[in-house]
């Protein structure tokens, strides 16, 4: 089978034995003051299509509720989905790594997460039919998000069919945006799926705010979120730093399930996905990149509250003007 899918590149910058922190991506998009407010992901199930997991690692088997293999490692058994390769292990860290007072914090660390391995070997490559495959699956498991940090160059209708069914069944699902840019707004990089309309585009930005040099530009960006020197968990219960926008897609799954927990509590109803999609960009606080690069802007998961604080000031400082008070 012709494994023309693979990971969206991405860089390890450093790997330690040990952390016992809050990532600063994690702090960045304003994620611990969602959790003050009692909104950690309880309840929500996201689907990581990756290369896999290390489900006994310290921070992560609290979550995992499942898994299946779709590639031909381990001779196509679909009940062994280990990690040979570290992405899939550090996405699923920046998600949902429990908050224990060691290792690191995932954005989401009460959310549940379902395995799907989907690209295979030290590599992590794989098949347009694997990625279709578990997407349906996913569907099939009434998960609330499927996450994606991988892409290949082409379309392919089966995988854009099986993301259609997905969004109609109110699965919001996140892709990486791709590290093919060229640091020129103007021109175009396309990585598949999220290249697609229905998918949630995610691009990358330094701790600084700065838009990443490797991340994509075109015009299907949604938005953006950390996605340089990302601390998360690895395979063997280490940690380390990648750097890639595939490091910054799962900021915003794990956001979602924020999300999701705060505004299914606030309106007591369930929400569709064009709705939390609508309560996402609410969420995003634009940087001044051109729209190729950002979209809508950072993933900022406290805005309305800035906005609302920023009202306020304004009608104080008009009363105290008007002569009021």
């Amino acid at each position: 089978m012709e494994k023309k899918m693979h990971l969206v590149p991405y860089l390890v910058e450093e790997v330690v034995q040990q952390a016992n922190e809050i990532p600063q991506g994690v702090d960045l998009i304003q994620a611990p003051k969602m959790w003050s407010k009692g909104y950690t992901g309880k309840s929500v199930t996201i689907a990581v299509l990756d290369t896999g997991c290390d489900i006994e690692h310290p921070d992560l088997s609290h979550a995992i509720t499942g898994g299946r293999n779709f590639t031909d490692d381990d001779g196509g058994n679909p009940s062994i989905y280990r990690d040979y390769n570290g992405h899939g292990t550090h996405v699923a860290g920046t998600i949902a790594a429990k908050e224990n007072e060691s290792g690191v914090v995932g954005v989401a660390p009460d959310v549940n997460l379902l395995i799907l391995k989907v690209l295979a070997g030290k590599e992590g490559s794989g098949a347009y039919e694997w990625i279709t495959n578990a997407i349906n699956y996913a569907v099939d498991q009434k998960v609330d998000i499927i996450t994606m940090s991988l892409g290949g160059p082409d379309k392919a209708t089966s995988l854009h069919q099986a993301i259609k069914r997905a969004v109609k069944e109110n699965i919001l699902v996140v892709c990486a945006a791709g590290n093919n840019g060229d640091n020129n707004h103007q021109t175009s990089e396309f990585s598949y799926p999220a290249g697609y309309n229905e998918v949630i585009s995610v691009g990358a930005i330094n701790f600084e705010r700065k838009s990443s040099y490797f991340t994509n530009s075109n015009n299907e960006i949604d938005l953006v979120a950390p996605g340089e020197n990302i601390l998360s968990s690895i395979p063997d219960g280490k940690y380390a730093s990648y750097s890639g926008t595939s490091m910054a897609a799962p900021h915003v799954a794990g956001s979602l399930a924020l999300i999701k927990n705060q505004t299914e509590d606030q309106f007591e109803r369930k929400f569709s996905e064009p709705e939390l999609y609508s309560q996402l960009i609410k969420r995003t606080l634009p940087l001044g990149h051109p729209n190729s690069l950002e979209g809508n802007g950072l993933v900022y998961l406290t805005t309305p509250d800035l906005l609302e604080e920023q009202a306020r000031r304004l009608q104080v400082r008009t009363n105290r003007r008007m002569g009021w008070f």
